[in-house]
């Protein structure tokens, strides 16, 4: 693990609760974590158990009840929702398990639509999306609907919609969950490189323990607690 500098993301008793009165259930308690640039982190626990909340709280898409996350060193729980959509874009790359790819629009144009909302010029995304498709292998896909994709090609498309604003932070939600054991490596592998060779802080949500041995820190979680592995060797 290459670590370097300040936390990407550094999180402080953040707490979460979904529901009231007998209904009331616990998310998260009280839950404090770093990322670091140049480090894959796995978060992993059975299902409930507050992985997901975490990660988009991580990445101001929910709101904590209580706690602080500094992205890059700013304080982001309190700001409005126009300057979190801010953060988002200018420091976060999502992944997600079901793709969320938009069916009428060509590979490219699906990683462009990133780089839209960040007010790439047309001609410019254009360049960028078919660079990033080309590092995940999709080069040739270019102008391939997704219906036209494979599963493992799909959730590559995913990463290059992620990767090409050139986020420092990398958010992925099971991306291997729906992904035989080849597509599945080499996903994780992709967002290992990111990490390893790129000095990006990653994220990855899974219950998938083929992946295991991909990780610099394994992040377990159970009724809303962590539980911190050492790095792997």
């Amino acid at each position: 693990m290459a670590v370097n500098g300040d936390p990407a993301i550094s999180v402080r008793g953040l707490s979460k609760a979904f529901g009231s009165g007998q209904a009331r259930t616990v998310a998260l308690d009280e839950v404090s974590l770093d990322v670091h640039p140049g480090e894959l982190v796995l978060l992993m626990g059975p299902s409930g158990s507050g992985k997901t909340t975490l990660l988009s709280i991580m990445g101001c898409i929910l709101r904590p009840d209580s706690g602080s996350v500094l992205i890059r060193n700013q304080e982001v729980v309190g700001l409005p929702e126009q300057r979190l959509c801010r953060v988002r874009l200018d420091h976060i790359g999502f992944i997600f398990q079901s793709y969320n790819l938009f069916p009428t629009l060509k590979a490219a144009e699906n990683v462009m639509v990133a780089l839209d909302l960040k007010g790439v010029h047309k001609h410019e995304a254009r360049a960028r999306a078919g660079e990033v498709m080309t590092a995940v292998g999709l080069g040739d896909k270019q102008d391939s609907l997704p219906e036209d994709l494979s599963g493992g090609q799909k959730q590559r498309l995913a990463i290059a919609r992620a990767l090409a604003g050139d986020p420092e932070i990398i958010l992925a939600d099971e991306p291997t969950a729906a992904l035989d054991s080849v597509n599945g490596r080499l996903v994780i592998g992709l967002l290992r490189d990111l990490a390893l060779k790129r000095g990006r802080s990653v994220v990855v949500v899974s219950h998938d323990n083929r992946i295991l041995d991909f990780a610099d820190r394994i992040v377990h979680i159970e009724d809303g607690r962590l539980n911190i592995s050492e790095a792997q060797s």
